[in-house]
């Protein structure tokens, strides 16, 4: 049985508009400090993260002298807002691209956990009315996650299969913007990324994001129209503590747990390709 808290968004509207975010840039007092008996306490997006986090709870932090416990989000903000309020001690849900904007925009001090990469989601393209990608009628509406890294992931996986070019430098913040040749005119409809999946009955397609798509029982390796491929990618998803906090013996601890044989032979297992080990 599965000894997580599930947290929604609406749930915790409240607490994230008055975190203010008072805490910017300010380095932990207890860095290294903590108490190595104390549970740590890791938020997570439910699947993989929750899934793998829970894996390890059950069956290796004992062992390892690691009291774990998982917080499930089902958004993308309020894991980071709440690592740095220190609501919770780590986090496990995004890549460093994403990381990074989320700084730059809100004045946050998160750091990914040295080791701490885990694994990637591939990003894929899907469908409920098309079969091969070429199939795309012109004028289609395509549906991209509306954050501002994922969403210039989703237009280079287009990119690479042929859909549509970018303009020369297009980086990790493009935007349907930086579209120069749009050959079938297609339209673009920018979504929050956990509303992907239930837009496919709307749309012609949607990128979606690994974690959701696994969600919706789709997974990347059987449905996606085409998938993101694993090789030099910048995506994989890693722990990350508030700056400060990397050195807390706990959360080295799960960092080592995390990128161990028995989790490399598990998200293989479970996951059959669509989601991979990155270490």
């Amino acid at each position: 049985m599965r000894n997580t808290a599930k947290i929604t968004t609406a749930a915790l509207a409240v607490t994230a508009l008055t975190l203010g975010l008072s805490a910017c840039g300010s380095d932990s007092e207890d860095s290294g400090k903590a108490d190595p008996n104390a549970t740590l306490t890791v938020a997570a997006t439910p699947t993989p993260q929750g899934e793998i986090l829970t894996y390890v709870k059950d069956k290796l932090a004992k062992k390892a002298g690691l009291e774990l416990e998982v917080k499930e989000f089902t958004d993308y903000v309020t894991p980071n807002t709440a690592v740095q309020q220190g609501e919770v001690d780590a986090n496990y849900f995004q890549h460093k691209p994403y990381l990074d904007d989320f700084n730059k925009k809100n004045g946050t001090d998160i750091v990914p956990v040295p080791g701490g990469t885990v694994h990637l989601e591939p990003l894929g393209i899907y469908s409920k009315s098309l079969k091969k990608l070429d199939e795309l009628k012109n004028g289609a509406t395509v549906a991209l996650p509306n954050d501002t890294t994922n969403e210039a992931r989703a237009l280079k996986l287009l990119e690479s299969n042929g859909v549509l070019k970018l303009k020369s430098g297009a980086g990790y913040d493009a935007t349907p913007k930086d579209v120069t040749s749009n050959p079938k005119g297609l339209k673009f409809k920018e979504l929050e990324a956990a509303q992907l999946p239930r837009s496919l009955g709307d749309v012609d397609a949607a990128v979606i994001n690994g974690n959701y798509a696994l969600e919706a029982d789709l997974s990347p390796a059987k449905d996606a129209l085409a998938a993101e491929s694993a090789k030099d990618n910048p995506y994989a998803n890693f722990l990350a503590v508030k700056k400060g906090d990397e050195k807390d013996p706990r959360v080295e601890k799960l960092a080592k747990l995390l990128t161990s044989p028995e989790v490399k032979k598990f998200i293989e297992d479970k996951y059959q390709g669509a989601v991979v080990p990155a270490f």
